[in-house]
């Protein structure tokens, strides 16, 4: 549950409730997505939601429920099987199951797997900034680093055939996507660069991004190489339509089309 105000920013309540109608504490529901990606080699978690350590009064007001596991154990999985864990930054709701409380000790949820995240995002949540030190909380990161479980990235890099990572500032100065190609087709977890299918205009932006300037120019540069290439995108918070492809119209409006879910997926 998020403030409707922090969602969506400076876009006025009368326009955006329209399309997203706010509790009467003006409170709206979000999904928290991760995505499975499986090869014959690998099989990768991207994101891993809000976990299950937080203080009880963020649970409370934003009424999480520490599902991960349990979702996973009814598609068949055990965090045994997952060799790569890939966060596309360190805000607690994309990387709160990193780790999990065993005993008085933190141990990684995931002990198979190696983390990837870029440097700067470490780099950034150890300053401890005024402005945004509540989202980033250490025992999500810092007990893997330490470990030589997480590697840190620097920029844009390929992790494994078909799986790469492409840095889209603006949300946070070293936010990461993460790029999907198989089979002649291209898919994209776009994360908190455009959170849901609510924030498709390039100017629908959340509280939370630290340089809204830039996340539209990021938009505009992302949405150059995906719609003409028909890209999937997948998104982080969109609770109704997770992914999607995009289309702009000649008035430069953008709208969605939502794919048909193979059995398995919709099942979920």
């Amino acid at each position: 549950m998020l403030d409707g105000g922090a969602v969506f920013g400076v876009v006025p309540k009368v326009i955006w409730s329209k399309r997203h109608p706010a509790d009467e504490n003006n409170f709206l529901r979000f999904a928290l997505n991760c995505l499975i990606v499986r090869s014959d080699e690998r099989t990768i978690l991207i994101e891993t939601g809000a976990g299950s350590k937080l203080p009880p009064d963020m649970q409370e007001l934003y009424q999480t429920k520490p599902l991960l596991l349990r979702n996973l154990e009814r598609l068949g999985f055990a965090p045994e099987d997952f060799n790569a864990v890939i966060n596309t930054h360190l805000h607690f709701d994309h990387c709160g199951w990193n780790t999990m409380r065993q005993g008085d000790r933190l141990v990684p949820t995931f002990p198979r797997a190696q983390y990837y995240v870029q440097r700067g995002e470490v780099e950034h949540g150890r300053l401890r900034s005024e402005r945004d030190r509540m989202s980033y909380r250490p025992e999500n990161y810092e007990p893997l680093i330490e470990a030589g479980k997480m590697q840190l990235l620097d920029g844009d890099c390929e992790l494994f055939p078909g799986i790469s990572v492409r840095v889209y500032p603006g949300h946070t100065r070293h936010l990461q996507t993460v790029l999907i190609r198989s089979g002649g087709q291209t898919a994209c977890f776009v994360s908190d660069l455009i959170p849901s299918t609510y924030h498709l205009r390039p100017t629908w932006m959340m509280a939370y991004d630290l340089e809204p300037l830039v996340v539209i120019e990021n938009r505009h540069r992302f949405y150059a190489e995906a719609i003409p290439e028909n890209w999937l995108a997948m998104f982080s918070h969109d609770l109704n339509a997770p992914w999607a492809y995009l289309r702009q119209d000649e008035k430069g409006r953008y709208s969605y089309q939502t794919p048909e879910l193979a059995p398995a997926v919709r099942a979920a």
